[in-house]
């Protein structure tokens, strides 16, 4: 396939999208078809191919060229632009890693004998996983804590220590400000509230 790759002129690297569907700065696609034998696959199949710079840090992998991070993948779905088609992709991948934290939090096993109870602890899963991504996509947008996995959500914003303090008619949450997150969590905090109430 590298060899197929210096065969593709600079031209025909399409910009790629990012998760909302708009251009991302330093990431192109390009399809790799017509440039490798696939006789032996079935018919129909397509190979596309994104090249993107790595994030700063990023390590790079032994597959990687001229500083660009290469992914590939196969499909047989005959219509539609590139950067759609790699964008359907890589939110399949989101959809796998949201089963993943399912398990995480309690999917994994189920601990109950009866099939009802085992149902209503599947429901609680579901509310569970339905609150994390709620809370990263409304409450944590702009900071790291939107990626983290429900492991790490745990350790660093749920289980900081607070206490309700009642006075002069009004109910305050105090968090325990030497917590290493707790500013994220305030701050997650407000904007929610500052969200406007559902019609």
């Amino acid at each position: 396939m590298t060899a197929a790759l210096d065969l593709v002129p600079e031209q025909a690297w399409t910009p790629a999208y990012d998760s909302d569907g708009q251009v991302r700065d330093g990431a192109w696609v390009t399809e790799l078809t017509d440039l490798l034998d696939l006789s032996t696959w079935p018919k129909g199949m397509r190979i596309i191919v994104r090249k993107e710079r790595p994030h700063p840090g990023a390590q790079l992998r032994f597959t990687d060229r001229d500083g660009l991070r290469l992914t590939a993948f196969v499909t047989n779905t005959r219509c539609g632009q590139l950067p759609d088609l790699e964008l359907r992709h890589r939110r399949r991948a989101r959809c796998e890693d949201r089963i993943r934290a399912a398990k995480v939090t309690g999917l994994q096993n189920l601990p109950l004998h009866g099939f009802d109870q085992n149902r209503i602890w599947l429901a609680l899963v579901q509310l569970a996983c339905e609150l994390l991504a709620w809370m990263q996509m409304l409450a944590l947008t702009d900071v790291a804590a939107r990626r983290w996995e429900p492991k790490r959500l745990r350790l660093r914003l749920l289980s900081i220590a607070g206490k309700i303090a009642r006075h002069a008619r009004r109910v305050r949450l105090r968090l325990a400000a030497t917590a290493p997150a707790v500013d994220v969590l305030v701050a997650g905090l407000n904007r929610l509230a500052a969200l406007p109430a559902p019609v």
